[in-house]
């Protein structure tokens, strides 16, 4: 196991991302970590992140002496490079101008933590990607520089004795050409760690962990017909064949006739452990007048354990509640691996009301999407489950900017399905990671026919992501976007105007609320 010591970058996750995808299990931690508690991990390498502090800052998050002092590889990231020059006696101060983007690399001795990188023949492969304010001023003594960009002499260095990096660039980027390459380069050449974490290892961990939390408990899962809760059902059937109960909520703010759709298919496959609840009325009331994002997210987490809490009562007592809860909802909504920014509530995590009486299993908590994908597939659930775009736990909630109405409702969902229609017949929906259509709290003047016209205006987005954190706007042929246009503005009477979004993650999220 890899253990990364988190001191509050939104990268973290990329990291331990990167660390299993080279099949390396690893867990993130926060940096105050006891060094007890490290030692019990049995790590075989530390990793720290960057972070948005400067390591000189009265306050700045320091670990224990203790912890950077195990017979261990060590690599520190950005932030993390900063605390272990720190640590040996180095110095960090302020750069003349923060660096925010793409530099080039240039790795000046055949350190093997470039293995394969130094010396080629495309520079753009050497091509990084830095964010940072302070930078390494003085190496500690014994530490020597490995590679250097214009404006950072030490951008990787190297402890003389001991197997300890640090880097000024941040490796766990997609920006970062070779970034992947230097990460398993530390993990095998530093480290000498072999790649033997696999998504049929987690399966049977997973059901192992799950049976010894329920025990002979019942359960109830909300079942939503996305990825993430039909995994999280078909890892629990496995583990505890007969304990569960599949709940399927329609809370009125689902897309055009997935209802009945996610019912047909999920029905048929769960057979008598699947139920079905229409709340569409419950949900709505409790939202009527409702405008602000968070307090939809938070009346929608709450209605919904209402319903489930209920739909256990019927059904012998369960006492716990599954959810297909994934890291990037966790990172998103409270920080509980370490001081990272919280950016939103999730519905599963942050609008779960504190008076809730059944226990949670979320096993998928640590996992991003496209491993969860790659669990469904050794679970052999099937392909038109798996290759479903995401969609948000509070729906279509979040894409109507205001108070949400019928009225509203039912143009959304004409839009948006147009929109995924246009998207299918062009053949791109597996090419997306995420599409959906936005109603704008707005009107604008337009001509339809003969008349002026005085109505709505719906943004369409879609995304390109390997697992939401970061994402970036899908590059449409034109003609695409003109059917999808002119069909909305045709057929959806009320509106007549569409746009698109052309933001990537971040700065903007994915959602608009």
């Amino acid at each position: 196991m890899v253990v990364v010591l988190d001191f509050g970058s939104q990268y973290t996750q990329l990291i331990a991302r990167r660390v299993r995808e080279a099949g390396v299990y690893c867990e993130i931690h926060p940096y105050d970590i006891e060094a007890g508690r490290l030692a019990e991990l049995a790590p075989a390498a530390v990793i720290l992140s960057g972070g948005p502090s400067s390591v000189y800052d009265a306050d700045a998050p320091m670990p224990a002496p203790e912890v950077l002092e195990m017979d261990l590889p060590y690599l520190g990231i950005c932030y993390g490079m900063g605390v272990l020059g720190l640590a040996d006696g180095g110095t960090v101060a302020a750069s003349k101008e923060r660096e925010y983007g793409p530099a080039e690399l240039s790795v000046n001795t055949g350190d093997r933590l470039f293995a394969g990188l130094n010396g080629q023949a495309s520079e753009a492969a050497l091509r990084v990607w830095m964010s940072h304010g302070d930078r390494l001023e003085r190496l500690p003594e014994g530490w020597e520089a490995v590679a250097a960009t214009d404006s950072s002499p030490y951008a990787a260095v190297r402890d003389g004795k001991r197997p300890r990096y640090g880097l000024q660039f941040h490796p766990e980027v997609v920006h970062s050409r070779g970034g992947t390459e230097i990460l398993r380069n530390f993990l095998f050449g530093v480290c000498g760690l072999s790649s033997d974490w696999t998504m049929e290892a987690f399966a049977e961990t997973a059901c192992r962990r799950i049976r010894e939390q329920v025990g002979d408990g019942r359960i109830v899962c909300g079942l939503s017909g996305g990825v993430d809760s039909s995994v999280t059902a078909a890892l629990i059937e496995r583990a505890v064949p007969g304990q569960l109960t599949c709940v399927f909520v329609d809370n009125g703010l689902l897309r055009k006739d997935e209802a009945r759709q996610v019912s047909e298919r999920l029905g048929g496959y769960f057979g008598g452990d699947f139920v079905a609840v229409d709340a569409a009325s419950r949900f709505l009331k409790a939202l009527s007048g409702v405008s602000d994002p968070e307090r939809k997210r938070k009346i929608i987490g709450e209605t919904f354990i209402e319903v489930f809490e209920e739909a256990a009562n019927e059904r012998g007592q369960a006492g716990f509640l599954a959810q297909g809860t994934l890291y990037p909802d966790v990172i998103e909504s409270v920080s509980v691996k370490g001081p990272s920014a919280t950016i939103k509530s999730h519905h599963n995590v942050g609008g779960l009301p504190e008076r809730m009486k059944l226990e949670l299993v979320e096993p998928l908590r640590e996992l991003f999407k496209d491993e969860v994908r790659a669990v469904g597939r050794v679970l052999e659930l099937p392909d038109d489950i798996l290759d479903r775009h995401p969609f948000p736990g509070p729906g279509l909630a979040v894409r109507i900017l205001g108070e949400i109405i019928e009225e509203d409702l039912a143009i959304l969902r004409e839009a948006d399905a147009i929109f995924i229609d246009e998207i299918r017949r062009a053949g791109l929906y597996d090419d997306i990671w995420q599409a959906f259509a936005v109603l704008l709290p707005v009107r604008t003047v337009g001509v339809q026919g003969d008349f002026r016209t005085y109505d709505r205006v719906v943004a369409l987005r879609a995304i390109t992501s390997e697992d939401g954190m970061t994402a970036d706007w899908f590059r449409f042929p034109d003609e695409v976007l003109a059917r999808a246009s002119a069909r909305i503005s045709n057929e959806v009477t009320g509106i007549n105007r569409v746009v698109y979004d052309v933001s990537s993650k971040p700065p903007a999220t994915v959602e608009w609320e």
